[in-house]
């Protein structure tokens, strides 16, 4: 299995994202749900006064994880990214994010009435990273693709 496959066959069966940014050297991860597109975008949903989207305003860097939780002795594996991520603004129901987000998790069609300022927010990955010790990828361990779509 080459890595990119192993990306697509990996983030369907995961729902959140660890998504870590930075303001004044001091990091900060959350959680958040996550979707993707063909092009392996990752989107997300969040209140604009919530830490990280008030971080991405000043830094747009950001890397994160995708990870299933793992139980004891279960062998580890994992995707993980770096790229640039934006507040998306005119979303309607015609937008790719609104339609990517609202495919994934249909009560999202409904996100006018949850109230706040709450936006979608895209991430434009230019780096994926997996780590696998399962045996499904050779060798075993970390292994890059560079994503430039």
């Amino acid at each position: 299995m080459n890595i990119e496959n192993f990306i697509r066959e990996y983030l369907p069966n995961v729902i959140h994202l660890s998504l870590a940014t930075s303001a004044d050297n001091k990091p900060w991860v959350c959680e958040v749900h996550f979707a993707y597109d063909d092009d392996l975008n990752l989107y997300f949903f969040s209140t604009t006064d919530r830490r990280h989207c008030e971080e991405l305003r000043n830094n747009k860097y950001v890397a994160g994880n995708i990870v299933k939780q793992h139980a004891m002795g279960e062998k580890p594996r994992g995707v993980y990214f770096e790229g640039v991520a934006e507040q998306l603004e005119n979303v309607d129901e015609n937008h790719i994010a609104y339609k990517t987000y609202a495919a994934r998790y249909p009560e999202f069609r409904h996100w006018e009435k949850l109230g706040g300022d709450s936006r979608l927010y895209k991430i434009k990955v230019s780096d994926y990273y997996i780590f696998d010790v399962t045996g499904q990828i050779q060798p075993p361990g970390k292994h890059q693709l560079s994503w430039k779509k």
